[in-house]
Protein backbone atom coordinates (compact mmCIF):
# COMPACT_ATOMS: atom_id res chain seq x y z
CA UNK A 1 0.00 0.00 0.00
CA UNK A 2 0.92 3.60 -0.68
CA UNK A 3 0.88 5.90 1.79
CA UNK A 4 -0.61 9.23 0.73
CA UNK A 5 -1.20 12.64 1.85
CA UNK A 6 -3.12 15.33 0.90
CA UNK A 7 -2.49 19.02 1.35
CA UNK A 8 -4.95 22.09 0.24
CA UNK A 9 -6.80 24.89 1.64
CA UNK A 10 -9.72 24.51 -0.35
CA UNK A 11 -12.65 22.26 1.00
CA UNK A 12 -13.99 21.58 -2.50
CA UNK A 13 -10.55 20.71 -3.80
CA UNK A 14 -9.53 17.82 -0.49
CA UNK A 15 -12.94 16.49 -0.91
CA UNK A 16 -12.23 16.05 -4.82
CA UNK A 17 -8.92 14.42 -4.70
CA UNK A 18 -9.93 12.14 -1.47
CA UNK A 19 -13.00 10.78 -3.47
CA UNK A 20 -10.15 9.76 -6.36
CA UNK A 21 -7.88 8.51 -4.34
CA UNK A 22 -10.79 6.44 -2.49
CA UNK A 23 -11.47 4.48 -6.19
CA UNK A 24 -7.80 3.34 -6.33
CA UNK A 25 -7.33 0.33 -3.90
CA UNK A 26 -3.41 0.14 -3.59
CA UNK A 27 -3.19 4.00 -2.02
CA UNK A 28 -3.99 4.88 1.53
CA UNK A 29 -4.70 8.23 2.36
CA UNK A 30 -3.20 8.82 5.96
CA UNK A 31 -4.87 12.61 6.18
CA UNK A 32 -6.55 15.34 3.98
CA UNK A 33 -4.58 18.95 5.48
CA UNK A 34 -5.45 22.20 4.93
CA UNK A 35 -2.52 23.39 5.66
CA UNK A 36 0.96 23.22 6.49
CA UNK A 37 0.75 22.91 9.62
CA UNK A 38 -1.34 19.60 9.94
CA UNK A 39 0.63 18.06 7.27
CA UNK A 40 4.09 18.65 9.36
CA UNK A 41 2.49 16.90 12.03
CA UNK A 42 1.94 14.02 10.17
CA UNK A 43 5.15 13.57 8.47
CA UNK A 44 6.68 14.02 11.90
CA UNK A 45 4.40 11.03 13.28
CA UNK A 46 3.72 8.94 10.12
CA UNK A 47 5.50 7.54 7.00
CA UNK A 48 4.53 9.48 3.77
CA UNK A 49 5.12 7.82 0.50
CA UNK A 50 3.25 9.98 -1.85
CA UNK A 51 2.26 13.76 -1.13
CA UNK A 52 -0.64 15.59 -3.17
CA UNK A 53 -0.39 19.31 -2.52
CA UNK A 54 -1.73 22.76 -3.55
CA UNK A 55 1.22 25.36 -3.84
CA UNK A 56 -0.61 28.69 -3.41
CA UNK A 57 -1.40 28.46 -0.07
CA UNK A 58 -1.49 30.96 3.00
CA UNK A 59 2.13 31.30 5.15
CA UNK A 60 4.20 29.00 3.58
CA UNK A 61 3.38 27.75 -0.57
CA UNK A 62 3.38 24.20 -1.09
CA UNK A 63 6.88 24.21 -3.07
CA UNK A 64 8.57 26.34 -0.24
CA UNK A 65 7.06 23.51 2.11
CA UNK A 66 8.72 20.00 0.33
CA UNK A 67 12.12 22.38 -0.17
CA UNK A 68 11.91 23.03 3.52
CA UNK A 69 11.53 18.71 4.45
CA UNK A 70 14.91 16.75 4.83
CA UNK A 71 14.14 14.01 3.15
CA UNK A 72 10.66 14.48 1.82
CA UNK A 73 8.24 11.73 0.36
CA UNK A 74 7.32 11.82 -3.34
CA UNK A 75 4.87 14.85 -4.56
CA UNK A 76 2.07 15.47 -7.47
CA UNK A 77 1.40 18.93 -7.19
CA UNK A 78 -2.05 20.04 -7.71
CA UNK A 79 -2.80 23.47 -8.42
CA UNK A 80 -4.14 26.39 -10.26
CA UNK A 81 -1.36 28.17 -11.09
CA UNK A 82 0.92 26.66 -14.37
CA UNK A 83 3.46 29.10 -13.62
CA UNK A 84 4.99 27.57 -10.94
CA UNK A 85 5.74 24.07 -13.24
CA UNK A 86 9.24 24.48 -13.55
CA UNK A 87 10.24 25.30 -9.68
CA UNK A 88 7.51 21.90 -9.16
CA UNK A 89 9.88 19.76 -11.18
CA UNK A 90 13.39 21.24 -9.91
CA UNK A 91 12.10 19.38 -6.67
CA UNK A 92 11.36 16.42 -8.90
CA UNK A 93 8.28 16.05 -8.60
CA UNK A 94 6.60 13.22 -10.35
CA UNK A 95 4.10 15.36 -12.00
CA UNK A 96 2.03 18.72 -11.69
CA UNK A 97 -1.92 18.42 -12.16
CA UNK A 98 -3.86 21.98 -13.14
CA UNK A 99 -6.31 22.26 -11.86
CA UNK A 100 -9.65 21.46 -12.78
CA UNK A 101 -8.99 17.96 -12.11
CA UNK A 102 -10.25 15.10 -14.31
CA UNK A 103 -10.29 11.24 -13.01
CA UNK A 104 -8.44 10.70 -15.94
CA UNK A 105 -5.58 13.45 -15.71
CA UNK A 106 -5.43 12.48 -11.90
CA UNK A 107 -5.17 8.61 -12.51
CA UNK A 108 -1.99 8.78 -15.32
CA UNK A 109 -0.33 10.75 -12.50
CA UNK A 110 -1.40 7.92 -9.76
CA UNK A 111 0.06 5.60 -12.35
CA UNK A 112 3.18 7.30 -12.88
CA UNK A 113 3.87 7.32 -9.41
CA UNK A 114 2.99 3.70 -8.80
CA UNK A 115 5.19 2.65 -11.30
CA UNK A 116 7.98 4.44 -9.43
CA UNK A 117 7.45 3.81 -5.95
CA UNK A 118 6.63 -0.22 -6.80
CA UNK A 119 9.60 -0.27 -8.04
CA UNK A 120 11.71 2.07 -5.41
CA UNK A 121 14.45 3.15 -7.43
CA UNK A 122 16.76 4.96 -5.50
CA UNK A 123 15.52 9.14 -5.58
CA UNK A 124 17.94 11.70 -6.51
CA UNK A 125 19.29 13.48 -3.50
CA UNK A 126 18.30 17.47 -3.47
CA UNK A 127 20.42 19.58 -2.05
CA UNK A 128 20.06 19.46 1.84
CA UNK A 129 18.50 22.66 2.90
CA UNK A 130 19.45 25.00 4.80
CA UNK A 131 16.68 25.84 7.63
CA UNK A 132 13.80 24.12 8.70
CA UNK A 133 10.01 24.94 9.50
CA UNK A 134 8.79 24.86 13.22
CA UNK A 135 5.02 25.52 14.61
CA UNK A 136 5.08 28.36 16.98
CA UNK A 137 1.47 29.35 18.20
CA UNK A 138 -0.87 29.50 15.13
CA UNK A 139 2.26 30.04 12.52
CA UNK A 140 5.10 28.34 11.23
CA UNK A 141 8.50 29.75 11.46
CA UNK A 142 11.42 28.73 9.31
CA UNK A 143 14.71 28.52 11.50
CA UNK A 144 17.83 28.54 9.70
CA UNK A 145 20.60 25.98 11.36
CA UNK A 146 23.15 28.79 11.41
CA UNK A 147 21.23 30.85 13.20
CA UNK A 148 20.78 28.12 16.21
CA UNK A 149 23.01 28.27 18.96
CA UNK A 150 20.96 24.77 21.32
CA UNK A 151 17.79 22.79 21.70
CA UNK A 152 16.61 22.31 24.58
CA UNK A 153 14.70 19.47 25.55
CA UNK A 154 11.16 20.09 27.92
CA UNK A 155 9.37 16.90 27.57
CA UNK A 156 6.91 17.20 24.90
CA UNK A 157 8.37 20.79 24.02
CA UNK A 158 11.45 21.41 22.86
CA UNK A 159 13.57 25.55 23.13
CA UNK A 160 15.11 26.60 20.36
CA UNK A 161 18.13 29.17 21.09
CA UNK A 162 18.50 31.15 18.08
CA UNK A 163 20.99 34.13 17.97
CA UNK A 164 18.04 36.73 18.79
CA UNK A 165 15.45 34.91 19.61
CA UNK A 166 13.91 31.96 21.46
CA UNK A 167 11.14 29.61 20.14
CA UNK A 168 9.16 27.06 22.03
CA UNK A 169 7.51 24.56 19.97
CA UNK A 170 5.58 21.05 20.67
CA UNK A 171 7.91 18.48 19.41
CA UNK A 172 9.69 16.05 21.28
CA UNK A 173 13.93 15.89 20.71
CA UNK A 174 14.26 12.74 18.82
CA UNK A 175 11.76 14.39 16.07
CA UNK A 176 13.98 17.69 15.78
CA UNK A 177 17.29 16.13 15.85
CA UNK A 178 15.83 13.62 13.06
CA UNK A 179 16.12 17.33 10.94
CA UNK A 180 19.44 18.64 11.67
CA UNK A 181 22.30 17.63 9.61
CA UNK A 182 23.94 15.40 11.62
CA UNK A 183 27.18 16.82 10.57
CA UNK A 184 26.67 19.95 11.99
CA UNK A 185 24.85 19.20 15.41
CA UNK A 186 25.10 16.96 18.27
CA UNK A 187 23.59 15.40 21.28
CA UNK A 188 25.45 16.13 24.47
CA UNK A 189 23.16 15.05 26.83
CA UNK A 190 19.60 13.81 26.67
CA UNK A 191 17.87 17.10 26.82
CA UNK A 192 20.24 18.85 25.16
CA UNK A 193 21.81 19.37 21.20
CA UNK A 194 24.18 21.98 20.64
CA UNK A 195 25.64 23.22 16.98
CA UNK A 196 28.94 22.13 16.37
CA UNK A 197 30.53 25.74 15.72
CA UNK A 198 28.83 26.94 18.82
CA UNK A 199 30.97 25.23 20.81
CA UNK A 200 33.80 27.40 22.29
CA UNK A 201 34.91 24.81 24.86
CA UNK A 202 35.08 21.75 26.51
CA UNK A 203 35.52 22.18 30.80
CA UNK A 204 34.61 19.17 32.56
CA UNK A 205 31.41 17.83 31.93
CA UNK A 206 30.33 21.24 30.50
CA UNK A 207 30.08 22.97 27.48
CA UNK A 208 30.84 26.53 26.85
CA UNK A 209 29.05 28.55 23.86
CA UNK A 210 30.25 31.58 22.17
CA UNK A 211 27.90 34.27 23.02
CA UNK A 212 26.36 33.28 25.49
CA UNK A 213 27.01 32.89 29.47
CA UNK A 214 25.50 29.87 29.90
CA UNK A 215 27.13 26.41 30.28
CA UNK A 216 25.57 23.38 28.91
CA UNK A 217 25.76 19.65 30.78
CA UNK A 218 27.47 17.32 28.67
CA UNK A 219 26.11 13.61 29.53
CA UNK A 220 28.80 11.10 30.31
CA UNK A 221 27.25 8.71 27.66
CA UNK A 222 28.00 11.86 24.99
CA UNK A 223 31.40 12.90 25.92
CA UNK A 224 33.39 10.52 24.60
CA UNK A 225 31.64 10.88 21.14
CA UNK A 226 31.66 14.48 21.48
CA UNK A 227 35.46 14.27 21.87
CA UNK A 228 35.47 12.46 19.27
CA UNK A 229 33.86 14.65 16.68
CA UNK A 230 36.84 17.33 17.76
CA UNK A 231 39.51 14.36 17.03
CA UNK A 232 40.03 14.43 20.73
Amino acid sequence: MINCLIIDDEPFARELLEGYLAKIPSLTLLASCEHVFEALEVLQQQKVDLVFSDINMPQVNGIEFIRSLHNPPYVIFVTAYPNYALEGFELDALDYIVKPVSFPRFLKAVNKALAILNNRPAAPVPPAPEFLFVKEGNSLQRVLFDEIYYIEGMKDYIKIILKNRVIVTYLRMNRIEDQLPPARFTRIQKSYIVKMDAIKAISGNEAELYDLPEKLPIGKQHKEALLARFGL
